[in-house]
């Protein structure tokens, strides 16, 4: 048997798979198996993809595997691993690395694997020495004494009886206990549950509806055998979602199905994940970049030993290792963060449809602000009414072109209201730190990143101005080191300055701020709990604020410089702030006391602003639609976007420019390249490959780019590809 074999190393110009000879224990090796190979004067981790009664080269030419590691890959998921290797232009080791076990690595011997621990079990023999009153000492006695109910880890055994290992295996000689290395149990990741509810409630017509398409859908996919198509599940928010979801899962459950929920990030939506567990327990694993790499390690073992049926988390989670998915749940499927930053730049949303299909499973995404793709692409059910019947909060649309300061009156007013009355606020301002840039008054210079062409913001808890793009960080400037001026002028206000103003503004009651600083500090859950439990207070933050956490004593919502999106050069713009505003708003007036909303911008007859105001969402993805159409933008295009990099200036526009030739040769024209601002030390220059053909445009940046790639002329620049640029 000859097995072929895709190693893991990242090098783009590697063409796998390679042919490796089987014998003796490694016969049964099949596709998944993950195998130590040599690979020249190395050892490498490779992964199987196929396997072969022969192969093109004689036997005596083909190496042998040194070695096979106890996790295996369900085929299906080698398959897409390789699948997302080709359609986002990277490499198959790189699709395949996402598949694999958390902590395998790419070197031979760096995998983690199962942690196995001594356990001790009584014998026959050693049930009759206890009866008989056999005569042993102290310790070996209390040892069998323990073990009568069941057997126990021998760590386990010491602390309780006191005995040693050589106790042990002096009974072990007599015949009395068995040792054995048995893996040892699985380590469950702590979940924090936020606001979790336990126990089913009842559905409202519009949710049972809504689980009845899905249940259908379930049970049967098309009538030709072709892929169940996936569902959109719209409904705004406060409709109940969640519970639909919870009712699918364990429909999914009942059919003898696991189910993958995925959720913009899991630290920010400790609420969706909670419930998962409080309703499902046990059967629910959870995976997330928060977890150590042993505990995710843990809880990858427990979905392939089938003891967890539901996987809960980020992106990554919809490579959970199931062999029986039947259910892919895409939650706030709107969230950009479901798009990959590092290669392969994959999008969770397309992989999730892409397995569904492979595997015959159902795709339910959601959203209260769908994206125009889904709109085209999926049928959709609609959720048009909270579950509790309440009407979405007015939007009040307020201009700040004359207003001194982060807050308008308008605003102020409300706030003091909420502090009269004691309720709760979220104010949204997706600006972090306490000052945008630092100048000086006297010469003009700005403070700028060394490694980046973009200025320092303030964050004066810390006491330091610090580039977003690179991490760096220096000490806050007293002084100007061009002319020596004290007069340093702030500009621009972020969440940091206004905690400090709401901190005044809403005294005595407690400000709470939630943005990526905090985050990395208190942790987003902790944050949101102390809101929570607190009687009134106020919780400002960056978009994190805005995702998906249910307060029901929420009375005021307020977006601050919303139209501040529109002004960056991106297609999606105004779908980011339809979404964002829509978001923030159906936070508020979710209780008794109601609620409303007020969105501050420089313009707000802004039509994206307008139809969140209104809460029609179906009305701005109708008009998104068609201006989509005419210029040709997804979902009526595809997008291609190539980055290529170098630390001195030249090899990026060279290299890039070699790539554009490439691609307009194969039929394929692409945009630039026109160069990027320098970031983290490297000068950049991009391409935009523009086509209503997506299988021609990557084929032809694929090929483009690993010709560049090889050349000697280009070995200085780096390169990017990212397919479905967000």
């Amino acid at each position: 048997m000859i097995a072929k074999v895709e190693p893991l190393t990242p090098a783009r110009s590697l063409r796998g798979p390679f042919d490796y000879r089987l014998a003796g224990a490694l016969e049964d090796v099949g596709v998944g198996s993950m195998l130590v190979v040599p690979f020249g004067r190395r050892r490498l981790l490779g992964v199987v993809v196929d396997v072969a009664d022969e192969s093109e080269l004689p036997p005596e030419r083909l190496a042998e595997p040194i070695a096979a590691l106890e996790a295996d890959v369900p085929q299906s998921l080698v398959a897409l691993g390789l699948w997302v290797g080709r359609e986002y232009v990277s490499t198959p080791a790189r699709g395949l690395a996402l598949v694999l076990p958390p902590g395998t690595g790419t070197g031979a011997g760096r995998a983690l694997r199962p942690k196995r621990a001594l356990r001790a079990a009584i014998t026959p023999a050693g049930e009759a020495a206890l009866a008989e009153g056999a005569r042993m000492g102290a310790r070996q006695k209390a040892a069998l004494e323990a073990l009568a109910g069941a057997p126990l880890g021998a760590a386990a055994l010491a602390r309780r009886t006191g005995c040693t290992h050589s106790t042990l295996r002096s009974l072990e000689r007599r015949g009395l206990l068995r040792l054995d290395n048995a893996a040892d149990a699985l380590r469950r990741p702590r979940m924090d549950r936020v606001g979790a509810r336990s126990g089913a409630v009842e559905l409202t017509a519009d949710q049972a509806a809504a689980f009845g398409v899905i249940e259908e859908r379930l049970d049967g996919g098309a009538a030709d055998g072709s892929p169940r198509r996936p569902l959109l599940l719209h409904g705004v928010t406060g409709s109940g979602k969640t519970e639909v979801y919870l009712r699918a899962v364990a429909a999914a459950l009942e059919r003898g199905r696991s189910a993958i929920v995925l959720v913009p990030e899991i630290a920010l939506t400790p609420q969706t994940a909670g419930r998962f567990v409080e309703r499902f327990g046990e059967q629910v694993a959870v995976m997330h970049s928060r977890l150590s790499q042993r505990e995710r390690y843990d809880e990858w073992w427990r979905m392939r030993r089938f003891e967890a049926h539901v996987c809960v988390g980020p992106r990554s989670a919809v490579f959970a290792p199931f062999d029986d998915l039947g259910l892919i749940i895409v939650d706030e499927e709107h969230d950009g963060s479901y798009k990959q930053e590092g290669d392969p730049r994959y999008d969770a949303r397309a992989v999730a449809e892409r397995r569904a299909a492979d595997e015959d499973a159902l795709l339910v995404v959601g959203s209260a602000t769908p994206r125009p793709e889904s709109m085209l692409r999926h049928e959709r059910i609609v959720l048009s009414s909270r579950v509790d019947g309440r009407r979405l909060p007015p939007v009040d649309l307020v201009a700040m072109a004359d207003t001194a300061g982060p807050l308008h009156e308008r605003t102020r007013q409300a706030l003091d209201e909420v502090r009269r009355r004691a309720e709760k606020a979220i104010v949204l301002l997706n600006r972090r730190g306490w000052s945008n840039f630092l100048s000086c008054r006297s010469c003009a210079r700005v403070w700028e990143c060394p490694n980046c062409d973009v200025t320092l913001v303030l964050h004066r808890e810390r006491d330091e101005v610090a580039c977003h793009h690179c991490g760096h960080r220096e000490i806050a400037p007293r002084v100007c080191p061009e002319c020596e001026s004290v007069s340093v002028a702030r500009h621009g206000a972020g969440t940091e300055q206004l905690e400090r103003e709401l901190e005044e503004l809403v005294a005595p009651l407690p400000v709470f701020r939630l943005d990526s600083d905090v985050a990395a500090a208190a942790g987003v859950a902790t944050v949101l709990r102390r809101f929570d439990e607190a009687p009134a207070g106020v919780l400002v933050g960056t978009q994190m604020v805005a995702k998906g956490h249910d307060f029901p004593d929420v009375t005021l919502g307020v977006v601050l410089d919303a139209d501040a999106t529109l002004r960056f050069p991106d297609f999606r713009a105004e779908e980011r702030t339809f979404a964002l505003v829509a978001q923030l708003a159906g936070r508020s007036g979710r209780g008794e006391r109601g609620g409303r909303v007020i969105v501050q911008a420089l313009d707000p007859s802004a039509e994206a602003l307008r139809f969140a105001a209104r809460h029609d969402a179906d009305g701005f993805l109708e008009a998104e639609l068609r201006r989509r159409e005419l210029l040709g933008y997804p979902p009526h295009g595809h997008l291609i976007r190539v980055v290529c990099s170098s630390v001195e200036p030249g090899p990026e526009l060279a290299a890039a420019t070699a790539i554009r030739e490439h691609t307009t040769a194969a039929g394929v024209p692409a945009y630039g390249p026109a160069p990027l601002f320098r970031r983290q030390g490297r000068h950049r220059a991009q391409l935009v490959v523009r086509s209503p053909e997506r299988t021609a445009a990557i084929s032809a940046v694929r090929d483009a780019v690993e010709r560049v790639a090889a050349e000697r002329a280009h070995a200085a620049a780096s390169f990017a590809v990212d397919v479905d640029p967000q």
